[in-house]
């Protein structure tokens, strides 16, 4: 008999071609779909709450021990992404022991945005805060991190000088890609279930092929969504990529070994594929 098996799903637009036929047909009784935000993603899985989920790239090199990753899936980016922002009155540079306050809804972008300053050698005053709603950020916070939904809908430029896009920070860095999340399945579980931990991955390969063969209908669910333009929505998945081709493996290799090199992590950490 099969196991039940309950499948982690970003709760924003991002992740929405990927799951696009899991919404419209492909989901099978045995396969639970549990939608959340990043953060939450990330503690369900290493709770046992759920067998497979996105995470965010810095919680895998947290985990990596106990983690698998899932082949060719990704959210990633080649340059601007739209929705990983770092909204600030001062540029970068000018951001020592100025306060820049971040959610705690993505570990990958806020290593990241850490990352970048140690590289620059400006040392901030973090705080994790509601960055959520411009309207309730602190009249004293100097930057915000934001990522997803609410980095698109809202107008940061009102309220802050610039607008930093934290992929194409890394691309002008690096001149690689940047992937802020990965689909992982527990290493335990995938050795007790090899065949179904295929069959989801099939699924989600399968649901992310008909997401792009319907790509008019995710921009129109987002535009919905999120009360934007046809125009800005298009524009945001046309940077979106959802695969993790060899170039982006070295991407993601690189960000995890500067995580290590700056301290975030305090080993270092390796890349592993489920295999069946």
């Amino acid at each position: 008999m099969k196991p039940k098996i309950s499948l982690g799903k970003i709760s924003y637009i991002n992740a929405s071609p990927i799951y696009y036929g899991l919404d419209n047909g492909l989901l099978p009784d045995w396969l639970t779909m549990v939608p959340d935000v990043p953060s939450a993603l990330n503690r369900k899985i290493i709770t046992d709450q759920i067998e497979i989920s996105p995470i965010s790239a810095a919680f895998y090199a947290m985990n990596h021990e106990k983690l698998l990753l899932l082949p060719d899936l990704s959210i990633s980016c080649q340059g601007n992404v739209l929705s990983v922002i770092c909204a600030s009155n001062y540029a970068l540079d000018d951001l020592n022991q100025k306060t820049v306050m971040f959610s705690n809804e993505s570990a990958s972008a806020a290593s990241f945005l850490k990352m970048i300053f140690s590289q620059k050698q400006v040392y901030p005053d973090f705080k994790v805060g509601p960055v959520g709603d411009i309207h309730k950020i602190p009249r004293d916070v100097d930057a915000v991190m934001v990522i997803g939904d609410n980095a698109l809908t809202q107008p940061w430029k009102e309220r802050f000088v610039h607008c930093f896009d934290l992929g194409g920070i890394w691309h002008e860095m690096t001149g690689l890609p940047f992937v802020f999340a990965v689909w992982v399945v527990r290493e335990s579980f995938a050795k007790k279930y090899p065949e179904q931990v295929k069959e989801v991955h099939d699924l989600l390969l399968a649901s992310k092929k008909q997401g792009y063969a319907h790509i008019e209908a995710v921009i129109e669910a987002g535009t919905q969504k999120l009360n934007l333009s046809h125009a800005i929505v298009k524009k945001y998945y046309d940077l979106l990529i959802c695969d993790l081709d060899p170039l982006k493996i070295k991407a993601m290799e690189l960000f995890l070994l500067s995580l290590y090199k700056q301290m975030i992590l305090d080993t270092p950490a390796r890349i592993r594929f489920f295999n069946p």
